[in-house]
């Protein structure tokens, strides 16, 4: 019967045919990179004088502080995340298995969340210095030396301490993939702990370390929140500045496109040392790695090690914003508060399920259709998660802006009222920059959960005349549900932590989470910022504890 409905068109035809999952793949690939071709035009549209003053003042200083930032966040975060990835899967150790899933927990923890409650545990009231004062009878500043709080060393500090675990999740995996042969002949041969780390572990786990701290460069370069409390003049910060301050648009994207570069060259040099690396293990079953036993003076140092970056990156900022949340009890009564809840909510809702089913629409489509073009966009999309928001509130904002005037100016001349500006006069401009940020986790979400349904499950429900979108609804979203979940999860909570494209591209008097504890604390203000950073770390809390038990499960 089903032979008998088929049509069997020429070829020509069956060529000329439209395949909409085809062309949806496509305009979601177009949609993706529309933002960042827009960057690249509005740099090169702009003056040759504009840049050249830029270069003459500030952009040095700009380009010199990213670099030393990047530097250090990641030889620090590098240094913290491989040392406590190697400890707790070699090792066993006081806490060490409480530990090999509580130093995830800074990722919870937005940098700039971080920075506001070093400053305030510091800073000349905090109780650190308050405590020295009293302790050794100083009656003020002048009697004793303490370093700079606010400088390019705590930067560097609160931005490791975030982001390290980018780090160590990937290290971890990869030190518990090595061979424990491999290890036992290092050490028949002489070779100590540090030999063994530095002969055989680090450099078989270098591929994973690499790819970690290019992910943390990149984010230290979206970075807005932590440089501009700490006034770190860095080249995210000099869009705002230029933007903002000097209403240019041309020297903005010009330093927008600067930043872009810094990010291109940071995942190709990340890839080219991949792809120099090799690394083969034998097709027989390796044994499992066996911890080592680590007792007195050496195993208290290494609870230690790995409980300094724990405190830091955890305890210290949930401990500052958690005080002052209750201290401050008549803050959670604020309708603003309230207000910017459900802003964060509504935005962050509907970009999680904007992208997650996009990039299933876009996956699906791939894998039906066949055809070499959408194959070849499909990678290209996920360059929108190495963009800062910065970069893409610029290449968004403009485009839509002008989009936005033509609509108007058609609705009034066909009907003679005027709609206003609806997409960058709402929240939709937030909503399309977040898809396009995070259309790489959902994607990679929606490829690997498709990967793992065997062929012969959809082919079977399109021999009982089910549709492709039948299929896709009704046969690999129930299949894949978990990675689905996990994708609308992990898409909301960047959302929820995203500050830089939200700054830019918010409407009048609109609010998120974050937006409204960056205000506040900009104002010296923690109190009233405590409330909307505790719930900010809630709902990155549930991400990372859903992240341990997925990675637990493997």
């Amino acid at each position: 019967m089903i032979e008998e409905k088929t049509r069997i068109l020429p070829e020509g035809r069956a060529r000329l045919r439209p395949d909409p999952w085809s062309a949806g793949a496509v305009l979601i690939a177009f949609l993706v990179v529309v933002p960042i071709a827009a960057v690249v035009w509005l740099a090169l549209g702009g003056t040759g004088g504009g840049l050249a003053h830029l270069w003459a003042t500030t952009m040095p200083r700009y380009v010199a502080n990213t670099a030393l930032l990047m530097a250090g966040v990641g030889v620090l975060a590098a240094a913290v995340g491989t040392g406590a990835a190697w400890l707790v899967v070699m090792y066993r150790f006081p806490l060490s298995r409480w530990l090999e899933w509580a130093l995830l927990l800074p990722l919870a923890i937005p940098a700039y969340v971080g920075a506001y409650a070093l400053v305030d545990f510091l800073e000349y009231a905090g109780p650190v210095q308050t405590g020295l004062r009293q302790l050794f009878g100083w009656q003020g500043a002048r009697d004793y030396w303490f370093p700079e709080i606010r400088s390019m060393g705590s930067a560097v500090v609160v931005l490791s301490a975030a982001l390290y675990p980018y780090v160590y999740l990937l290290a971890r995996a990869s030190f518990r993939e090595q061979s424990a042969g491999a290890l036992e002949v290092a050490r028949s041969l002489g070779a100590g702990p540090a030999g063994r780390f530095l002969r055989v572990g680090l450099p078989m786990a270098r591929p994973a370390i690499a790819a970690g701290v290019a992910i943390v460069m990149m984010e230290t370069v979206n970075d807005f929140g932590t440089v501009d409390y700490f006034a770190v003049q860095t080249l995210t910060l000099g869009i705002f500045s230029v933007w903002l301050e000097f209403h240019d648009v041309a020297g903005a994207a010009q330093i927008a496109s600067v930043i872009l570069g810094v990010v291109l060259l940071l995942v190709a040099l990340e890839k080219v040392s991949r792809s120099r690396s090799r690394y083969y293990q034998s097709a027989r079953r390796q044994a499992p790695v066996s911890p080592e036993h680590l007792g007195g003076p050496a195993g208290l140092l290494a609870t230690l090690a790995c409980l300094i970056p724990f405190a830091v990156g955890f305890i210290l900022p949930v401990g500052v914003i958690l005080y002052h949340a209750l201290r401050n009890a008549a803050v959670w009564q604020n309708p603003a508060l309230y207000a910017a809840l459900a802003n964060t909510l509504t935005v962050g809702g509907a970009a999680a399920v904007v992208t997650v089913v996009a990039a299933l629409f876009m996956v699906y489509g791939v894998r039906l259709s066949g055809k070499p073009l959408p194959r070849i966009l499909l990678p290209v999309t996920t360059i929108g998660y190495a963009a800062p928001g910065a970069v893409l509130a610029i290449g968004i904002l403009v485009p839509l802006a002008r989009l936005d005037n033509a609509v108007a100016d058609a609705v009034l001349w066909l009907t003679g009222r005027d709609p206003g500006l609806i997409l960058t006069g709402s929240a939709m401009a937030i909503v399309y920059a977040y898809g396009v940020r995070f259309f790489a986790i959902a994607q990679g979400a929606a490829d690997s959960g498709m990967g793992r349904i065997p062929p012969s499950v959809p082919l079977a429900a399109r021999t009982l005349g089910k549709s492709p979108l039948s299929v896709l609804v009704r046969v690999y979203v129930p299949l894949m549900r978990t990675s689905v979940g996990t994708a609308l999860l992990l898409v909301f909570v960047d959302c929820v932590k995203e500050l830089p494209a939200t700054m830019l591209l918010r409407p009048f008097n609109f609010n998120t989470l974050a937006t409204l504890v960056h205000e506040q604390a900009s104002l010296e203000n923690l109190g009233d910022a405590a409330p909307s950073a505790l719930l900010i770390v809630l709902v990155g809390l549930v991400a990372v504890v859903m992240l341990a038990r997925a990675n637990r499960a493997r």
